[in-house]
């Protein structure tokens, strides 16, 4: 008996391994455009706690998902049928390595590789414990990928991702933030210029410079422009007026439900993975539940990161060339001395907002690709942040993102002109990607 058992257990286990090798090798024998896109979900899910954890600035955080975006597409692209390179499409990528069309690759590991080179060259100064997920995760993935899978097409799939990786990196390095980071801010002063709002009165505002970085997809500095804010004033009668009045009345009359949306999308730095970290998981909610194949997902991510990427190229533009000041600014100054906010006032000037901007470019992309498509948003239960809200329901990604614009009145930091304005301007920049993007050939 026991030698049937130890006999049976050894065969078992060899067609077990015959099993996982043949697994491995269907999988490496399939396209990028039937192979599902767990490992891209899996990394976009994990970056968005890194970017929370890093406690990352939002046009800082929409560079590192957009650029990470692009990374993972063009890891994958030329695995696929029907898809084509980013290659001459955006703004400065002119070449990225390719893929041997005589060799297989196994695309999941492919992914893994250039996903993992990426995240951790865009971020030189992670945490220990941040550079350890990133670590882990890849180290994780690797060891599935590689059951079953020849050695030399594991060896292969990895080597093609971080080439690609170093290749989008080094176009990434090339789009000026090393020298538009935080360049000092020269404060001109004007009627209704910019000041430091309450409570920390922080003198320095964040990225005066963000808006001379290159965009990947819009062309020049009018493109998308708004008409402006309204003329400043302090006179009763003037429409800024009567757009601040607006500010303070509804914020002394907030609803509940008023109070649950503009906690909703608050989505600050260091609680959560940012505005447009809110997009991307989105992005990953979708992948999930409509079983998205690993390129179809690509698309969604890179349609996302680069309409966000540039949304907050244009909006940081829009804010330092009308350095415009804040509702508490004007509301303390000529309604109410002792009034604040719902939210606290974020450290820049207030034309346009940065939600309404990214939140209309993201909510247009997302439109072309699926539709007027209703869903659940779980974006804070699936990162354990259920008190900042339970799950919404939206009809659309428009009406999701029309939202997230008017939570910013309802928070008391933004004028109803700012978000109207930005809106309209993300629309346009989304409308601009999906005009200008092809990735069929």
């Amino acid at each position: 008996m026991q030698k049937r058992m130890k006999h049976l257990t050894i065969t078992i286990a060899l067609l077990l391994l015959h099993s996982w090798a043949w697994a491995g090798l269907n999988q490496s024998k399939k396209s990028a455009d039937t192979l599902p896109s767990d490992v891209a979900s899996a990394w976009f899910e994990l970056l968005y706690d890194v970017v929370k954890t890093q406690a990352t600035p939002p046009p800082v955080a929409s560079r590192i998902y957009g650029i990470t975006s692009v990374a993972l597409y063009e890891s994958i692209v030329t695995g696929t049928k029907e898809y084509q390179s980013l290659v001459d499409q955006l703004n400065g990528l002119t070449a990225v390595p390719l893929s041997s069309k005589k060799k297989r690759y196994h695309w999941p590991t492919v992914a893994n590789a250039a996903l993992a080179t990426t995240i951790r060259g865009l971020s030189p100064t992670l945490s220990q414990a941040a550079l350890d997920a990133v670590n882990n995760l890849e180290q994780r993935l690797m060891s599935q990928h590689q059951k079953g899978v020849a050695k030399s097409v594991h060896r292969r799939s990895v080597a093609h991702g971080q080439a690609v990786a170093a290749a989008i990196l080094a176009w990434a390095a090339t789009d000026g933030l090393a020298t538009t980071a935080n360049c000092p801010y020269s404060a001109v002063p004007a009627p209704g210029a910019w000041e430091p709002t309450p409570p920390l009165f922080a003198a320095n505002p964040l990225q005066p410079c963000w808006g001379l970085i290159r965009p990947m997809v819009l062309s020049s500095d009018e493109e998308c422009d708004t008409a402006g804010p309204p003329w400043f004033s302090t006179d009763p009668t003037s429409d800024f007026y009567a757009a601040a009045l607006q500010v303070y009345t509804v914020s002394v009359n907030l609803t509940d439900e008023q109070e649950r949306i503009a906690n909703y999308w608050a989505d600050g730095p260091s609680a959560t993975g940012t505005p447009p970290g809110h997009w991307i998981a989105i992005v990953s909610q979708i992948a999930r539940n409509e079983d998205l194949s690993l390129i179809e997902a690509a698309e969604a991510y890179v349609r996302v990161g680069i309409a966000v990427h540039d949304a907050f190229i244009h909006c940081w533009k829009t804010k330092y060339a009308t350095d415009l000041q804040r509702p508490v600014t004007y509301i303390n100054d000529n309604l109410d001395a002792n009034w604040k906010p719902y939210l606290i006032t974020p450290n820049f000037p207030t034309y346009t907002s940065g939600h309404s901007t990214q939140s209309g470019a993201a909510a247009t992309v997302l439109s072309n690709m699926f539709g007027s498509m209703s869903f659940i948003d779980t974006t804070h239960a699936d990162h354990g942040l259920v008190p900042m809200q339970a799950p919404r329901t939206f009809n659309s990604f428009v009406e999701a993102a029309a939202e997230a614009a008017i939570s910013r009145l309802y928070g008391g930091i933004h004028f109803s002109f700012d978000n109207e304005d930005g809106f309209t301007a993300g629309q346009c920049i989304g409308q601009a990607v999906n005009d200008r993007i092809h990735f069929r050939e």
